[in-house]
């Protein structure tokens, strides 16, 4: 026995310590999953990220300002500072998006969500997209989370530019200089709905614990206030964007997003999942559980209505029980898990390779015995059997010796 335990700890020695001298890159977060194409330094996109938006925000300022100037003589409001900050006259076009003059700069669906035009969103925007990038980074990898940040950015500014420029043609009335899509209202929302996936329980206190919210509840407040801000302060804009960035990240994640998960459910080895099936992240774990009765049957509906136009897959049995397993393991792991970096992937990693090293000797010792089976019950009877007439013998002679004197007696 103590030979197969050592056997065992050199078996997971050397399946552990091979795989990671071999410096695949690949590991798995402390979620169970696994995260492919890791790069050496996890904070590099959003750097990057934060770095143009810093660049194109400046060189938007410039030009704006530039234009700005030139307009004063001829244009007397343009003296104001409100003027200047919320006119769409000063817009660049060939570097956010604006409806019907952007549509020769294409490049504009990418880069106007990296322009900010003042000092407060650009600061709010550098800081979700630098510590929440890196954060997100960490959890699926960089080429997970460059695709993910393409579509969340474009995809909202094209669909809101195509229903700014459908309004315009309905209504007959092009403006001269139509509202430009610009910020990462999108990509903030998405960035939410990322977090709500993670760890949807993990508690934010702010003001010193004065307000505490849940994750899970972050997307709907967001997108709520951005609902109200639109009609209110003029940031209709932003209302769209927002929508269409949590729509974009939810449908993105919930079908389409391929990742490798490891777990019970399959098996303890790595399985390819396409979306997540976790019931914690259905459409309708994102509103008040008040309304979950009211508002289930209609989500129902709706994904009965996609399937059968098969434009989503339904979800196996397996699938589901894999997400919620899934799910679990991330809210046991919460918030600081993930933010490890690699010495969580690599622990991991090197438990769920022990754990199919001990699988395998088992497999091994169990067929060694199995090929015995036809020679150890016969040794056993035959002992058992030699054991039996030793007692036999042992059990006659003591009552012979026993009957004797008793018979001389009498």
């Amino acid at each position: 026995m103590q030979c197969a335990k050592e056997t065992k700890g050199r078996v997971v020695v050397d399946l552990v310590e091979s795989d990671w001298q071999s410096g695949t890159g690949t590991g798995t977060d402390m979620t169970g999953e696994r995260v492919h194409g890791q790069s050496e330094d996890p904070g590099a996109i959003p750097s990057q990220q934060t770095l143009f938006l810093l660049s194109l925000s400046a060189l938007n300022a410039a030009l704006r300002t530039n234009k700005w100037r030139n307009s004063l003589d001829s244009t007397p409001a343009a003296t104001t500072v409100g003027n200047y900050l919320s006119s769409p006259q000063w817009a660049v076009p060939y570097l956010v998006f604006v409806p019907t003059k952007s549509i020769v700069f294409p490049w504009t669906a990418l880069s106007g969500a990296l322009v900010e035009n003042n000092i407060v969103s650009l600061a709010i925007s550098g800081s979700v997209i630098f510590f929440g990038g890196r954060y997100l980074e960490r959890a699926w990898g960089s080429k997970e989370f460059g695709k993910f940040v393409l579509f969340v950015t474009m995809i909202p500014n094209i669909i809101t530019f195509f229903i700014y420029a459908a309004w315009h043609a309905v209504v007959g009335n092009t403006p001269e200089y139509p509202t430009p899509l610009n910020g990462l209202v999108a990509l903030e929302a998405g960035f939410l709905v990322s977090l709500k996936q993670l760890v949807p329980e993990h508690t934010v206190s702010i003001f010193k614990g004065v307000i505490r919210m849940r994750i899970k509840h972050f997307p709907a407040v967001f997108v709520l206030a951005n609902m109200l801000s639109g009609p209110l302060l003029g940031t209709d804009t932003a209302l769209w964007l927002s929508l269409f960035g949590f729509f974009t990240s939810w449908i993105y994640l919930r079908f389409f997003r391929i990742s490798e998960i490891t777990g019970t459910a399959t098996g303890g080895d790595a399985t390819i999942m396409k979306g997540d099936a976790s019931d914690t992240f259905a459409f309708v774990a994102f509103f008040p559980e008040a309304i979950h009765p009211f508002l289930a049957p209609v989500c129902d509906s709706v994904y009965s209505a996609l399937v059968q136009l098969r434009l989503c897959s339904p979800f196996s049995d397996e699938a589901i029980e894999a997400g919620n397993e899934s799910a679990a393991s991330r809210s046991e792991g919460g918030l600081p898990s993930i933010m490890d970096g690699r010495g969580g992937g690599r622990r991991a990693e090197a438990e769920r390779r022990r754990a199919l090293a001990l699988k395998a000797l088992d497999q091994r010792l169990n067929a060694a015995a199995a090929s015995r089976t036809t020679t150890a019950p016969v040794t056993t009877v035959q002992a058992t059997l030699s054991g039996d007439s030793a007692d036999t013998g042992v059990g006659a002679g003591q009552l012979e010796a026993d009957t004797t004197p008793k018979d001389g007696q009498a």
